[in-house]
């Protein structure tokens, strides 16, 4: 054999045993590799007392994802959060909603957010995954429809969190008030960015008839981070808000700070973790959960572990 053709050969056979272990390594272990990321913030009132906000998002939840089930048990009793905020795709199966009674358990009686992700609605399909470099995917032409109304039903009525869908609400956690305002999946333009406005000021409205003198922090919380959406939000008083949908790019290069891809137009480098978002002269901490799931079509993590993110707020020093 020429010796051309033997290094070739060569190079052929280590190109493939790298791409086996990058496989055996992401679809084997590393979506098993449950991660909890943590950050400090400073931006309540002053004088107010620490906020623990546990950021649950894409978990994708199919009934016999035990080990998934079981980590966020066990993550929800050793926190033991103040507050939760789920930002979407809970369900990853027609069933899912059978593992996250079991996941979520630990959480009833903890306040909590949520809104929606296409997936809490459409079960996931089989598609390309190379289409994700050419943009944003589109709509899904088949899916089972799954049953939305009896995981809010699970949120609301046994959980007790609080539906932002398009909509707002006041709460008080932990001795704060906060306002929060959210949008349903802006992915599937499911978003209603017209009625935040009108939502907010009858929340403050009917707060300023109880409440006197009170400084709220307000929650911003999406599904989907696109900049129409962290635009808005920021605009409208916004002093943190909360994201998922991106997966943080679900394979990425090792310690790369940007992902290859984010699935909607968020700046690469922003589709995973705590960075800062400007608009309308104002700056306000940005949080993208990477998730703790996948499509059951796309097992597969790579560079990006699964995630969960404990974010304690803390008051701005007093001027």
């Amino acid at each position: 054999m020429p010796d051309g053709t033997r290094t070739a050969l060569t190079a052929l056979s280590a190109v493939g045993a790298v791409g086996a272990a990058c496989a055996v390594w992401g679809i084997g272990i590393e979506r098993y590799l449950f991660t909890l990321r943590r950050h400090d913030l400073a931006v309540l009132p002053a004088g107010s007392p620490p906020l623990t906000v546990l950021h649950l998002s894409d978990a994708h939840m199919a009934p016999w994802q035990h080990r998934k089930q079981q980590w966020i048990a066990r993550v929800a009793q050793h926190v033991q959060p103040d507050l939760v905020v789920n930002t979407g795709d809970n369900l990853g199966h027609v069933d899912g909603l059978t593992g996250i009674r079991a996941a979520f358990e630990p959480l009833r009686g903890v306040p909590g957010l949520f809104v929606h992700g296409s997936n809490d609605v459409i079960g996931p399909s089989a598609r390309n995954p190379l289409r994700y470099f050419s943009g944003p995917s589109e709509r899904a032409k088949r899916g089972d429809r799954l049953d939305t109304p009896a995981m809010d039903a699970y949120f609301q009525d046994e959980l007790g969190w609080t539906d932002l869908n398009n909509t707002a609400a006041r709460v008080r956690v932990a001795g704060i008030t906060l306002d929060t305002f959210g949008v349903n999946d802006a992915h599937r333009s499911w978003d209603d960015l017209y009625a935040l406005p009108g939502a907010l000021e009858a929340v403050r409205r009917g707060a300023r008839l109880r409440e006197r003198g009170s400084a709220p922090f307000t929650l911003g919380v999406t599904h989907a981070p696109y900049r129409r959406v962290l635009d808005r939000f920021v605009e409208l008083g916004a002093d943190a808000v909360l994201a998922g949908h991106t997966h943080g790019g679900q394979v990425r290069v090792p310690f790369s700070r940007s992902a290859l891809v984010a699935n909607c137009d968020i700046p690469l480098d922003q589709a995973r973790g705590l960075s800062h978002w400007t608009a309308d002269g104002r700056t306000v901490p940005l949080n993208v959960s990477a998730g703790l799931g996948h499509s059951i079509y796309a097992p597969v993590r790579f560079g990006c572990r699964p995630e969960a993110t404990v974010l304690t707020l803390h008051p701005v020093a007093a001027a």
